[in-house]
């Protein structure tokens, strides 16, 4: 999944863009208000850690520029303002998550996958399709409760189709979700992973939208 991290402390974040890439998500790290506003309105991202204390554009003024865009995209708050009031002002603003300073890496990546579930709707903590279950948390994949082996890039192809079950995701799409910025990528990298999920998930498993991307099914 593609994720913004704004956070201007250089030790904390290279901690949390060192640690979240090693959980699978795409980072892209911005230091300032005024440039996650700019890298938010020009490009599609999944997740989005935000701290509130940050140079050039206040946290608050960029959750309030994102919902004023009817943009909903996810957010997570990172924050040292650790009064009940600071809270709600952020829930209020629209943050859909709050978590006060210092945290743990592990509780942070399990907030932004109830956040992930909760924006596609889905209440359980697994996937479950055709006899195929995905757990995020555990990063693991089993067809017909057999482990499944694929690799990082092929579970977060599966993940992000599975969490969009019905929509259509276009290559440009899934490129997004699997590489950060300054990440070079080939031509048919997508379609390399997508053939490789086909041969250990089945060959009709993920469909592919002639001209226009890649759908796994909603079940009838």
């Amino acid at each position: 999944m593609r994720l913004l991290l704004v956070e201007d402390d250089p030790i904390l974040g290279d901690g949390l863009q060192a640690g979240l890439t090693m959980e699978g998500y795409a980072v892209d790290w911005i230091r300032d208000g005024v440039k996650a506003d700019e890298a938010l309105r020009s490009h599609n991202y999944d997740l989005v850690v935000l701290d509130l204390g940050i140079p050039g554009m206040d946290g608050l003024d960029v959750l309030g520029a994102i919902r004023k865009r009817k943009d909903k995209v996810s957010v997570l708050v990172l924050t040292a303002r650790d009064t009940v009031e600071d809270r709600v002002t952020g829930l209020d603003s629209g943050a859909d998550d709050f978590v006060v300073k210092p945290f743990d890496l592990n509780e942070i990546c399990a907030r932004l996958r109830a956040l992930a579930r909760r924006k596609t709707g889905q209440a359980a903590p697994c996937f479950e399709h055709k006899g195929l279950t995905l757990d995020p948390a555990a990063h693991q994949v089993k067809l017909h409760g057999k482990p499944v082996d694929i690799s990082n890039k092929e579970f977060e192809i599966l993940n992000f189709l599975m969490q969009n079950q019905g929509k259509v995701a276009s290559r440009a799409r899934l490129e997004e979700t699997l590489y950060a910025w300054n990440t070079e990528v080939e031509s048919n990298t997508v379609e390399v992973h997508i053939h490789h999920l086909r041969k250990k998930l089945g060959s009709d498993f993920i469909r592919t939208v002639r001209g226009v991307g890649y759908i796994i099914d909603e079940e009838e």
